[in-house]
């Protein structure tokens, strides 16, 4: 139906709708009674006349108020079979118009929310064929007897196992946080110890890279008030994906500071930056700027697991450039104190 047929789209209330259409159909009957009786007509014309043109413009006016319902049952019939792309007439200014644009709005979250999980299983998928189709492979060559089981095979396959139970225990993680299932178990502790087991937990990856990793806390009595298994995932996984793209023989930097009453940790490494319109996604699952920084170990899933625990943290992670090169991760986290 157009706009045409509904001419009580502007006004801004239920209850003054249907005060509008009863004073019209009234008006319809007083104006067909009046014209009858003057021209002399019969009176059971006159009524019957009267009511069928009462009852039509009754119609018309109800059926222009209603028609956004109508499109949502529809919509909602559709969504249920699985189509979200199906928006409804939200022109109204009355309170049936606020649900049809608050319907319209729920209609494009489930949609977005349908195309994100569309595209995780995609990429999952993706993530685990590949390690599983390179295990598969190497395998069969073994059973065939076309390869043979020395070290470089052997840790070859360890490698692929490694991978895989790395993606698994990060799906599970990111399950976890996004369905509350993991809350934050807060305390009040010294920094300088986590950081510097995160450091120690990534020096053996960064040792097989030639990568030095610093750490600069100052002041070294700083303390934050927070959950600390969560925040070493933070700081372990910033690292190894600060270790991952480094150079070899460069350097990853660890520091924290105090700001106001926040902790500043950052992160920085010497690799390839990350380009500034892609800042605002690496924190999406599965997103990886460019070559340079989705090296093969790596299933894009860390950032969003820091972004999903800092968010808990009501803390805020920022991507900046680091000088002369490479990438700066800058987390500002609430409750710290010095001493």
């Amino acid at each position: 139906m157009s706009r045409r047929f509904r001419p009580l789209d502007r006004v801004t209330s239920i209850k003054r709708k249907l005060s509008v259409v009863i004073v019209a159909a009234v008006g319809v009957v007083v104006a067909v009674q009046s014209l009858g009786l003057t021209a002399g007509a019969p009176l059971a014309v006159v009524a019957a006349l009267s009511l069928v043109l009462a009852l039509a413009v009754i119609h018309v006016l109800a059926r222009g108020m209603t028609y956004p319902l109508r499109e949502m049952a529809e919509a909602a019939r559709a969504m249920a079979a699985g189509s979200y792309s199906q928006r409804v007439t939200a022109t109204s200014r009355d309170e049936v118009g606020e649900l049809a644009r608050a319907f319209n709005a729920m209609a494009a979250e489930l949609d977005e929310l349908d195309r994100l999980r569309r595209d995780f299983v995609a990429h999952a998928s993706h993530e685990l064929r590949t390690p599983i189709g390179a295990l598969r492979a190497l395998l069969e060559n073994l059973v065939d007897g076309v390869g043979a089981a020395d070290e470089v095979t052997l840790r070859e396959l360890l490698g692929h196992v490694e991978r895989l139970g790395r993606l698994s225990s990060q799906l599970l993680d990111l399950s976890r946080l996004e369905s509350g299932a993991a809350p934050l178990e807060r305390r009040t502790f010294p920094l300088l110890p986590l950081l510097e087991a995160a450091a120690a937990t990534s020096r053996v990856s960064a040792a097989e890279r030639g990568v030095r990793i610093l750490v600069d806390l100052d002041p070294g009595s700083l303390r934050l008030h927070a959950d600390p298994e969560r925040l070493h995932q933070v700081a372990t996984n910033l690292l190894e994906n600060a270790v991952r793209h480094s150079p070899r023989g460069g350097s990853v930097e660890l520091r924290a500071g105090l700001a106001n009453r926040s902790v500043r940790i950052e992160v920085a490494d010497e690799g390839s930056g990350i380009p500034a319109p892609d800042r605002s996604r690496v924190f999406e699952r599965f997103y990886r700027a460019d070559s340079a920084r989705s090296g093969a170990d790596g299933a894009g899933l860390g950032l969003a697991i820091v972004k999903w625990i800092v968010d808990l943290h009501g803390g805020t992670i920022e991507v900046h450039g680091n000088r002369p090169q490479g990438c700066r991760m800058v987390l500002m986290l609430p409750g710290g104190a010095s001493g």
